[in-house]
């Protein structure tokens, strides 16, 4: 690197300032002596140009100019011979000198190096030696650690590592987060003698530690049922020294064996409490009511202004601990002021949330799912109010009076509000899922959360109305006339995420009468019971309703779900709740002699749309109206088709089309 350096000094740095100062100066040099040869050419050649008839006066004249001309270029000519000769002197010794110095330095380079070669050479010889003999030894040892491998792989346990530690390996740590748990990769080890347990985090994409260590004291370890959670090879570790539950996840079942084995692991108990728990038998008995009075009566006497009441959730095992007591048949019949003051509220808010969940079916049923649902979606608040009313008083008696006991609660809890925080809408958010959680999570259920919350949040602002009066049941003829003569109010499309009410798609105005009222009839027929069979006999009163050609009557016709009646009635056959009108939860009815049949019996066909939809979600469709699709068939999710667009297939909202 220094003759290389000393190269640039001593070489290239004097020929270039050579080539710039003389050379360059040479350059300008014959620049000029070429400007002056060709002037004095120019002028020389139109002085042989003059002609011999001009005045002797004229000629001296231009043979004096050109005799000036010649003796400038005689001058230019002379100094530029005289830079070339200088400039070839020059080199002689100016490209020569720098030239021998670096040979002199390249040459002084070489010779150090002959110098250290041979002081060198010995160690050179012993260090060839070296290598030769460490090659031979790399034969040997090769061939010996192959062995081993063999014997490691046919063998594996005889052959593990002597360590200090009782267990050691790489496990999973559920840890919780703002949003939710996830799971950290840790390398963990334990000391039975010490029942000490030292958690490593491990960052796999940089190969190493991830955070800070953590040490606990090992208090006991109990394997994790199958069923109470979605991972798999799982245990939990309770620790003397930290609060809680660690629940870790081993990479094998062999692997869980290995480290319960080492901590002395037990195995769950399944006594019936933590059955009924686990599998969500609680029942609405003696027991049931007993452990939510308990509840009520803590939180109203305890933690009425604690804020975020019921949003705010418990320590899951604290709160299964407390159920398992509440639900023990011997503390069952003490007094309902018998939950401790050692128990925070957050955790009896979280074990009344878990009971309610834990019921086989919600408190307010799998069969009115749909009907509150859908009376929430009513234009009115009154009508809302009113068909929430009835399906409340549809429900059996024990569902009532649970969900009568909650709500005078929930009321409580939302005139505290100013402490609490929690407002009739929060509350609404908390209890909606719980109360009517839907049978199966599909599409349609995520998107009728909002729903849900607005029942509950009628149920609580109106709970004196609804369960301390009777509803007022409207007679089958006004309720018809009612719906027949409601019109659209706004003109606006729906958007998919209004969910669109699936009403009786029958055929087209140009079908006969009887047609249309033999479904209508067949229908009844098949979903009223015996004590209305009045409406039926009285059926041909309403004929010239159904028949009409007023503009007003959307009795059967497919509507907007901002046309549903406002205010049915549960009783009334044209009821959103009523089967007949409620698919495809419910079969569509259909008739030998209607040209238009159920999609549910005709797959495959196209369909035109009525109005205009823009899609929420990936697997729905946007389009506007008169836009016709194919392949069009039921779907999985209630309430909507599937059908193909454009080469594009995705969902349709059942009530947006018409078949073709």
């Amino acid at each position: 690197m220094r003759m290389i350096e000393n190269a640039g000094e001593v070489l290239i740095t004097p020929l270039e300032k050579f080539r710039k100062e003389q050379i360059g100066a040479a350059k300008d040099a014959k620049k000029k002596y070429d400007k002056e040869t060709e002037k004095y050419c120019g002028v020389l050649e139109k002085h042989l140009n003059l002609s011999s008839k001009k005045k002797e006066s004229q000629l001296q004249e231009a043979d004096s100019q050109v005799d000036l001309v010649r003796q400038h270029f005689y001058e230019v000519s002379l100094e530029y011979v005289f830079k070339v000769q200088e400039v070839q002197e020059r080199k002689m010794f100016e490209f020569v000198e720098p030239l021998l110095a670096f040979l002199q330095g390249l040459f002084t380079f070489y010779h150090h190096g002959y110098e250290l070669a041979k002081d060198f050479s010995d160690f050179k010889t012993e260090l060839t030696i070296s290598i030769q003999n460490t090659r031979n030894r790399f034969e040997g040892t090769r061939s010996e650690v192959e062995s081993l491998m063999r014997k490691m792989k046919e063998n594996p346990d005889e052959h593990k590592n002597i360590s200090p530690f009782t267990m050691e390996g790489y496990l999973y740590v559920q840890e919780k987060r703002h949003f939710g748990t996830s799971w950290v990769k840790h390398y963990c080890t334990y000391q039975r003698e010490s029942k000490r347990i030292t958690m490593v985090p491990f960052d796999q994409k940089s190969g190493g530690k991830g955070g800070e260590d953590e040490a606990v004291t090992l208090k006991s370890c109990i394997r994790r049922k199958t069923d109470s959670i979605e991972k798999r090879f799982c245990f939990d570790v309770e620790a003397v020294d930290r609060p809680g539950v660690i629940t870790m996840q081993a990479l094998s079942e062999e692997d869980r064996k290995l480290w319960m084995e080492a901590m002395d692991g037990r195995e769950p108990v399944y006594n019936s409490n933590r059955d009924n728990q686990s599998e969500g038998t609680a029942q609405l008995d003696n027991i049931g009511f007993s452990i939510i009075r308990k509840c009520i009566h803590a939180v109203e006497t305890r933690g009425i202004n604690e804020q975020g009441l019921y949003r705010i959730v418990g320590v899951n095992s604290r709160v299964q601990k407390l159920l398992s007591i509440l639900m023990d048949p011997k503390t069952a019949s003490e007094t309902e002021t018998d939950i401790c003051a050692e128990w925070e509220i957050k955790t009896i808010t979280s074990a009344l949330k878990n009971y309610l969940r834990m019921l086989p079916g919600p408190l307010m049923m799998y069969q009115f799912q749909r009907s509150f649902i859908k009376a929430a979606k009513l234009e009115n608040q009154e009508s809302r109010i009113s068909e929430v009313h009835n399906l409340v008083h549809r429900l059996p008696e024990k569902n009532r009076q649970m969900l009568q006991m909650l709500t005078n609660h929930l009321a409580n809890v939302a005139n505290n509000h100013k402490q609490n925080l929690m407002t009739v809408a929060n509350l609404g958010v908390v209890f909606g899922p719980t109360l009517l959680r839907p049978q199966e999570e599909t599409v349609a259920a995520i998107m009728d959360i909002k729903f849900q919350n607005i029942v509950v949040e009628i149920l609580i602002e109106n709970h004196e109305k609804i369960f301390n009066t009777v509803p007022e049941t409207l007679p089958p003829n006004s309720q018809l006339l009612l719906l027949s003569h409601k019109k659209s109010t706004d003109s606006k499309p729906p958007s998919c995420s209004e969910r669109p009410l699936t009403l009786f798609h029958t055929a087209q105005a140009n079908e006969n009468q009887e047609t249309r009222n033999s479904i209508i009839n067949s229908s009844l027929e098949s979903v009223i019971s015996s004590n209305v069979n009045s409406f039926l006999h009285s059926n041909s009163t309403l004929r010239p309703n159904l028949n009409s050609s007023d503009p007003d009557l959307e009795v059967i016709k497919p509507c907007r779900p901002n046309s549903l009646p406002q205010n049915p009635s549960p009783t009334s056959p044209l009821s959103p709740s009523w089967p007949m009108f409620s698919a495809p939860s419910s079969p569509m009815p259909t008739s030998s002699t209607s040209s238009d049949s159920s999609p549910i019996s005709s797959p495959l066909r196209k369909a035109r749309a009525l109005y205009a939809c823009k899609a929420e979600h990936d697997s729905e469709l946007s389009f506007t109206a008169g836009i016709v699709f194919d392949n069009v068939h039921p779907s999985q999710e209630p309430g909507w088709l599937e059908g193909t667009l454009n080469g594009k297939t995705g969902l349709i909202p059942e009530n947006y089309v018409e078949f073709l």
